[in-house]
C-alpha cells in the first residue's frame, strides 16, 4: 500500500464575517439559534446549516456531486432506463436497492373513513412515507449498479440474491467495489457518508465544520410587522405578525484534512478539490429569510493556515467589546493575537507550512488565496 504524503496535513480557515439584521439559522420556534459561550449569549449558525449551503455551492461551481435522498429507487431506475430497461424492469431494479436501505414507516394510525385512502394515496409524497434514512450516492456508483443490473438482463433477483438485508447490503457494496475509485462526487468526499448496513460504503469526511458563533454578546430583537389588503377599503391591517432577528460578527472555523482528501480521492485531482472547496466556502451563505432580510455579507477577514499537527480553533471565550469601529476590528485583533500566541506555545508542534491573510490587502484576492493553497497539494 502506497504511503499518504499528506497524512496529518490540514488547511484551516479562520473566518470573520459580519451580518447586519438577519436570521441566518432558526430553531424550532423560528428564533435565531444561539449558544452560551464564556457566560454570555452568542449568536450561532449550526455547522450543518452552513455545510449544506457549501454543498449546494459546489453544485453551482460545476463539480461532480452526489445526491442525498430517500428516493434512491428513482435514481437507479432512471440509470437502468438509460441502459435499455423497460419501465417495469427499471422500477424493480430501483426498488431492490431502495428496500435494502430505506424502509417504509410503520405508523400505526387510526383507521381512515372509507373512501379517503385513495385520495390520500394520490396526494402522498413518496419521500414522506419512508424512514428518515438518507442515502448519499455518487453518479459513478449509480452507474455501476445500473451496469450490474444490465448484465443480468435487468432481473434484480439475479444481482441481489441474498434474503437477509445485511447480506443484501454487502452484495450491493460489492457491486460498487473500491469506494475510493467509485466515489466521483466531491461532496461525498468532503462531507462523508455513513451507511450502517454496509460499512464498506462509509467515507470519512475530509472537511470539519465548527458551529459559527458571534465573537461578542448578542441578544435577539423582535420585528413587528403588518400586511395590508389591497382590496380592503376599511382602514387597518389584514394581518399582523412578529419575527426575531439579530446582528453579529461571526467566527467560522473550518478545517480540510488533506490526508483524508488524498485517501478518498485516491490521490487524484487534489488541487481541483481544494479550489472548489475554498470557493464554495467563500460564496456560501445560509438561506434563511434571505428575501426579507438579505443576509448577503462576504468574508470580512480570514486567516488561512496550512499545517501539520493538531487542529486549532479559536474559542473567543472572552466576548469582544465594541469599539468606535464596531466588533470587526477588535475581533480581527483577538483572532490574530490568539493564533500568534499559540504558535509560540506549540513550538515545533505547530507545524506551519503556509500562512495567508485575506481581507487586509486588497491586492490579494480570493483567486490569489486559491492559487496559494493549491501549491501545497502539488499544483
Amino acid at each position: 500500500m502506497s504511503t499518504n504524503p499528506f497524512k496529518g496535513h490540514v488547511i484551516e480557515f479562520h473566518i470573520l464575517q459580519s451580518f447586519p439584521v438577519s436570521c441566518l439559522n432558526r430553531d424550532d420556534v423560528g428564533s435565531p439559534k444561539s449558544a452560551m459561550v464564556g457566560g454570555v449569549p452568542r449568536a450561532r449558525v449550526s455547522s450543518q446549516c452552513w455545510k449544506r449551503q457549501v454543498r449546494l455551492a459546489l453544485h453551482d461551481l460545476g463539480v461532480v456531486h452526489g445526491a442525498r435522498t430517500k428516493l434512491i429507487s428513482e435514481m437507479v431506475a432512471s440509470a437502468c432506463r438509460d441502459k435499455g430497461a423497460e419501465n417495469e424492469q427499471a422500477k424493480a431494479c430501483g426498488d431492490k436497492i431502495e428496500q435494502i436501505f430505506i424502509k417504509k414507516k410503520d405508523d400505526k394510525k387510526p383507521k381512515k373513513a372509507k373512501g379517503t385512502e385513495a385520495l390520500e394515496e394520490a396526494d402522498a409524497d413518496p419521500a414522506q412515507e419512508k424512514t428518515d434514512t438518507l442515502l448519499f450516492l455518487s453518479p459513478k456508483e449509480i452507474a455501476l449498479l445500473a451496469d450490474a443490473f444490465a448484465q443480468a438482463g435487468f432481473n434484480p433477483d439475479l444481482v441481489i440474491t441474498q434474503k437477509d438485508a445485511k447480506k443484501q447490503a454487502k452484495e450491493m457494496a460489492a457491486l460498487i467495489g473500491n469506494v475510493a475509485e467509485a466515489v466521483d462526487a466531491l461532496d461525498i468526499v468532503l462531507f462523508g457518508r455513513m451507511v450502517a448496513q454496509a460499512a464498506e460504503l462509509n467515507v470519512e469526511a475530509a472537511a470539519s465544520f465548527a458551529h459559527a458563533i458571534s465573537t461578542h454578546k448578542v441578544s435577539s430583537e423582535v420585528e413587528f410587522f403588518t400586511a395590508l389588503d389591497d382590496k380592503q377599503t376599511e382602514p387597518g391591517s389584514a394581518h399582523m405578525g412578529s419575527l426575531e432577528f439579530n446582528s453579529a460578527t461571526y467566527y467560522r472555523y473550518i478545517s480540510l484534512n488533506l490526508g483524508q482528501l488524498y485517501q478518498s480521492l485516491a490521490g487524484q485531482n487534489l488541487a481541483d478539490a481544494v479550489e472548489a472547496f475554498t470557493k464554495a466556502l467563500f460564496v456560501a451563505v445560509p438561506s434563511a429569510r434571505q428575501t426579507t432580510m438579505s443576509g448577503a455579507s462576504a468574508w470580512e477577514f480570514a486567516k488561512v493556515l496550512v499545517r501539520k499537527g493538531q487542529r486549532l480553533q479559536v474559542p473567543f471565550e472572552a466576548p469582544i467589546k465594541a469599539k468606535e469601529g464596531g466588533y470587526l476590528q477588535p475581533s480581527i485583533q483577538a483572532l490574530s493575537d490568539y493564533l500568534a500566541k499559540k504558535e509560540k506555545l506549540y513550538g515545533s508542534l505547530f507545524g506551519k507550512q503556509g500562512d495567508y491573510t485575506f481581507g487586509e490587502d486588497d491586492t490579494f484576492s480570493i483567486d490569489d488565496l486559491v492559487a496559494a493553497l493549491k501549491t501545497h497539494v502539488g499544483a
